[in-house]
């Protein structure tokens, strides 16, 4: 049980780190600007190493789709934040059921 929320953890991690290296990509401006390259690179590393952690407690589909499915939720949440993406109702209903996946992948697994 502790190996198994140790590795929810490390993924959740993982998934945050993801969001922030998508969210350094528009600010790396094609990788033509350093410092926002290197720390998208860092974050790309990071975001790789705790996804692998991750995968030794967990299966694979479950830990690549809450991976993924954090990191689309952050990166969707940010752009409205710091770039004034849109926020309609249906956006926000589309988020809520990656949300409700994530919450229903990690339900389902098994401890």
């Amino acid at each position: 049980m502790i190996m198994t929320m140790t590795a929810w953890v490390t993924l959740v991690i993982a998934g945050i780190m993801e969001t922030g290296w998508a969210v350094g990509l528009k600010y790396s401006e094609g990788f033509t600007r350093l410092l926002p390259s290197a720390v998208t690179i860092g974050l790309m590393a990071g975001s790789f190493y705790f996804l692998s952690r991750s995968l030794k407690d967990l299966p694979l589909g479950t830990a690549y789709a809450v991976w993924t499915g954090i990191g689309a939720i952050g990166t969707v949440l940010v752009g409205i934040a710091l770039f004034s993406e849109s926020r309609d109702a249906a956006r926000m209903v589309c988020l809520f059921l990656i949300v409700a996946g994530i919450l229903g992948l990690r339900l389902v697994t098994a401890d």
